[in-house]
């Protein structure tokens, strides 16, 4: 049996979400192999056990010793989202240490993870996105001008944040500074987007048994003004999958989602936002360690696909294992 650490909770808002995502991935995995929970804290690396027991990694290697048996790991299994997990720091740590690692590379994670630079790399290959504008802590405001580039109303989000935090749908000009100071507050830089209307959905794409893989696709229904944290977590969103679009729309979607992981040479889970706009799948964002509850979207989409959690997270380990470090 292989010895697999789920890591868990991070250094950003999304902690909380990442602890929850890990105990599932630890509960689905652990008659198949020997599996350890690791909490990833700011202050604090710590391998807790069935008890609540603390155990401290040792940053060295990776380690942990428990009563005095020196404990080494095969695979980590990679649930922390946002900063260190999400953003490339974790991967190239585990790459240094010659750890497989069940995300994406280093430079994936850390490009995926800066929308706006995700965004530059992403549009000489004529990926549909929305116009944007950029905007760094420090730099004027000019409101007006930012209006009529983007329009309104716009998206105001903090560049290298998920789960919703520092978004705002901002509805007129003189709103446009208070949605920059609450984007300020996850990340120093800003990413304003033009308000795309239309069918909002959301597309799995996974490496399965060796083969890049495309789940059926969730649309996102939201209660609130947008998919926003409450949406997304506090049941205010209906999640349908498969997603209630045509064929076609089906067809298309599928292949620019699979076309942006193969193009991005992608590893590991992923799950894109496209939104229809005027009929046409245009890009919003990629998430490389989604949520992994079993009300998070790319399980929804991995059940509709017949692939059960255990299933879908070994395979993870596997191809992990598999993997050329």
């Amino acid at each position: 049996m292989n010895t697999i650490a789920v890591l868990m909770g991070g250094y950003s808002s999304e902690y909380q979400i990442s602890l929850k995502s890990g105990n599932v991935v630890y509960n689905a995995i652990k008659e198949h192999c020997n599996a350890y929970r690791v909490h990833l804290l700011k202050n604090k690396w710590v391998y807790v056990d069935d008890n609540n027991n603390e155990y401290p990694i040792d940053k060295a290697d990776f380690s942990v010793t428990v009563n005095t048996a020196k404990i080494s790991f095969d695979c980590v299994f990679n649930t922390v989202h946002g900063t260190p997990g999400e953003d490339g720091y974790m991967q190239a740590y585990f790459a240094l240490l010659n750890i497989p690692q069940t995300s994406c590379g280093m430079y994936q994670a850390a490009l995926t993870f800066n929308k706006r630079d995700l965004l530059s790399v992403l549009r000489p290959y004529n990926i549909p996105i929305a116009t944007s504008v950029f905007y760094d802590r420090g730099d004027t405001i000019d409101s007006k001008a930012i209006a009529e580039k983007v329009g309104l109303p716009c998206f105001v989000k903090a560049n290298r944040a998920g789960s919703s935090f520092g978004v705002s749908k901002v509805y007129n000009t003189e709103d446009i500074p208070n949605a920059i100071t609450n984007a300020l507050k996850e990340d120093s830089q800003v990413l304003i987007e033009s308000f795309l209307d239309g069918i909002e959905v959301s597309v799995g794409v996974i490496t399965f048994k060796g083969e890049i893989t495309v789940l059926p696709i969730t649309e996102i229904v939201s209660e609130t003004d947008f998919f926003d944290y409450k949406a997304k977590y506090e049941g205010l969103s209906q999640e349908i999958t498969p997603a209630r679009i045509s064929d076609a729309q089906t067809k298309e979607v599928s292949k620019l989602a699979k076309h942006i992981y193969e193009l991005l040479d992608m590893t590991g889970f992923s799950r894109a936002e496209f939104i229809f706009h005027n009929n046409t799948p245009h890009f919003i964002e990629i998430n490389t360690n989604p949520g992994l509850s079993e009300e998070s979207i790319l399980p929804q989409q991995a059940k509709a696909a017949g692939i059960s959690l255990t299933d879908l997270f070994m395979n993870a380990i596997h191809e992990a294992l598999n993997k050329k470090l």
